[in-house]
């Protein structure tokens, strides 16, 4: 079982720390915490945010019991996380790789000494695990990237990057919801679009969810954008 602290966060919050590195299992660990924490309906708990390895709960000092606050976390950061049986189902989200939509594709694959097709392989193969949300609403951290083509952030990050690009970062990966700016290696683009303030659930991903990438045509990808 991971070891876990509680650190103060000012007045209002408190955060739970488990080991302090990018691990499936960790993460797993502190999706469940956030989970159960969520099912306990604290009183005064205004929010609960997991990271890769760690819980935020936020809470109203005035009406919260804090050390009655402390205890309750204390059981549940305790307790063991679910198997996966207890994932979700998995978010298929189809990719144009390549070309003017994946700039850095031949990049990561002189990276990685492999073909750029083989790259598309590599990437779309595994069932990447949402370790967190952050940056800018919607966009998901994903793991873990196949060693092969990790590769690094760029060293100078682009001043714009279209909503929908792919990128990969080290061991991550992950979609870019808007146009912003960003030092991620791209690899194609999703006509999906991973926040929607228009839609009735805004953010098609959230921490613990399971995604799996798949490559389609421009003429596919034209279509569907």
């Amino acid at each position: 079982m991971s070891h876990f602290r509680i650190v103060p966060a000012g007045d209002s919050a408190i955060v739970v720390e488990f080991e302090e590195r990018i691990d499936l299992v960790i993460n797993e660990r502190a999706s469940a915490l956030a989970a159960s924490l969520e099912a306990a309906q604290i009183g005064g708990v205004r929010d609960i945010v997991p990271t890769y390895r760690s819980v935020a709960l936020f809470f109203d000092p005035l009406r919260t019991n804090y050390d009655a606050l402390v205890e309750v976390v204390e059981r549940e950061a305790g307790r063991s996380a679910p198997g996966a049986s207890a994932r979700h189902a998995v978010i298929r989200i189809p990719v144009c790789y390549g070309g003017d939509l994946g700039p850095d594709l031949d990049g990561v694959a002189a990276f990685g000494n492999v073909s750029a097709d083989e790259v598309i392989a590599l990437h779309a193969a595994p069932i990447y695990r949402v370790f967190m949300l952050g940056f800018v609403p919607g966009f998901a951290y994903m793991g873990v990237v196949d060693a092969r083509i990790a590769a690094p952030r760029r060293p100078t990050p682009r001043v714009r990057v279209p909503a929908g690009s792919i990128g990969i970062a080290g061991v991550q990966t992950g979609v870019y919801p808007t146009e912003t700016p960003g030092g991620w290696q791209l690899i194609g683009r999703t006509p999906i679009k991973p926040f929607d303030a228009q839609r009735e659930k805004p953010f098609l991903m959230k921490a613990g969810d399971s995604v799996q990438f798949y490559p389609i045509a421009r003429a596919e990808f034209e279509r569907l954008a």
